[in-house]
C-alpha cells in the first residue's frame, strides 16, 4: 500500500482530467463515480453549481490545474466525510497497478464467504459448481479493457492477495473470451462471475471449460452498480 494513498489517488485523477482530450467530462465521469453531486461539490468548493455544470458541459475554458486540484480534493472531502469507501476502494485497484476502468473493485474478505451466499447477494445462477465452495475475495474486471490492455503475465495480479475468490467479469456478450484467457492462467481462481448474461447467453463451451479447471461458473444479469453494491457488503 502507498504511504499516501489519498495523495497518490488525488495525483492520479488531477492528472486524468488535466491531460484529457475533454477534461470536463473526465471530471464529470470522476464525480458520478464517488457518487457526488454537482451541487454538493459546488458546496464543498464554495462556488454555485453552475460553475461545476460550466466545466463539465466545456461551456469554460478547460480548468487549469490549480483549480483541478482543489476540485479533486473536494471530491475525496466529500467521499471520506461519508466513510472513505470510495477513496479505499480506488486506492485498492491502484496500489495493485491497474487502472479505474480497468479494474472494478477489488477486496479481501476478512472471513471466507459461502459462494452459495455470494451468488444470492448478486442474484447469480451457478451453471458450474467448482471444487470449493468458499472464497476469500473478489476483483471485477472490465473484460474488454483488460484483454486490450493487460499483458498475459499482468492477469495474475487480478488475484489480490490470493486466487481464494472470485473473478467477476463486465462487458461480456457470451463469455468466450474469459473462458480462454483461464486456460493459461494457472492456478485457477475458485469462481468466475459473467456480468450481463443469462445461462442462455452463455458460450457453450464455457461449461466444459470450467469443470476441466474446477472452478464455480456462475451468470447474473443484476445491474453492475447493484453487482458492485451486493459484493463489497461482503467485505
Amino acid at each position: 500500500m502507498p504511504d499516501d494513498p489519498r495523495g497518490d489517488l488525488a495525483e492520479r485523477i488531477a492528472g486524468e482530467i488535466t491531460l484529457s482530450d475533454d477534461p470536463g467530462a473526465t471530471l464529470r465521469k470522476w464525480r458520478t463515480d464517488f457518487e457526488v453531486t454537482q451541487t454538493e461539490l459546488a458546496d464543498e468548493l464554495d462556488v454555485s453549481s453552475s460553475v461545476v455544470s460550466d466545466y463539465e458541459s466545456g461551456r469554460r475554458e478547460s480548468p487549469g490545474i490549480a483549480l483541478v486540484r482543489r476540485l479533486v480534493e473536494a471530491l475525496l472531502d466529500v467521499d471520506e466525510r461519508r466513510g472513505g469507501d470510495h477513496v479505499r476502494q480506488y486506492t485498492r485497484v491502484l496500489s495493485a497497478g491497474f487502472d479505474s476502468d480497468v479494474v472494478l473493485d477489488l477486496q479481501e474478505y476478512p472471513t471466507a464467504v459461502e459462494l452459495d451466499d455470494l451468488y444470492d447477494a448478486v442474484d447469480a445462477t451457478e451453471v458450474v459448481a467448482g471444487d470449493r465452495d468458499q472464497i476469500t475475495g473478489h476483483t471485477v474486471i472490465d473484460s474488454i479493457q483488460a484483454i486490450k490492455r493487460l499483458r498475459a503475465d499482468e492477469f495474475y495480479r487480478l488475484y489480490g492477495q490470493s486466487t481464494s475468490r472470485v473473478l467477476a467479469f463486465t462487458s461480456v456478450t457470451r463469455g468466450e473470451s474469459t473462458g480462454i484467457a483461464l486456460r493459461v492462467v494457472n492456478p485457477t481462481p475458485n469462481a468466475v462471475l459473467l456480468h450481463g448474461l443469462s445461462p442462455e447467453d452463455l458460450w457453450e463451451h464455457a461449461p466444459e471449460l470450467a469443470q476441466r479447471d474446477g472452478y464455480s461458473l456462475a451468470v447474473t444479469e443484476a445491474s453492475l452498480e447493484d453487482m458492485l453494491d451486493a459484493l463489497r457488503d461482503l467485505a
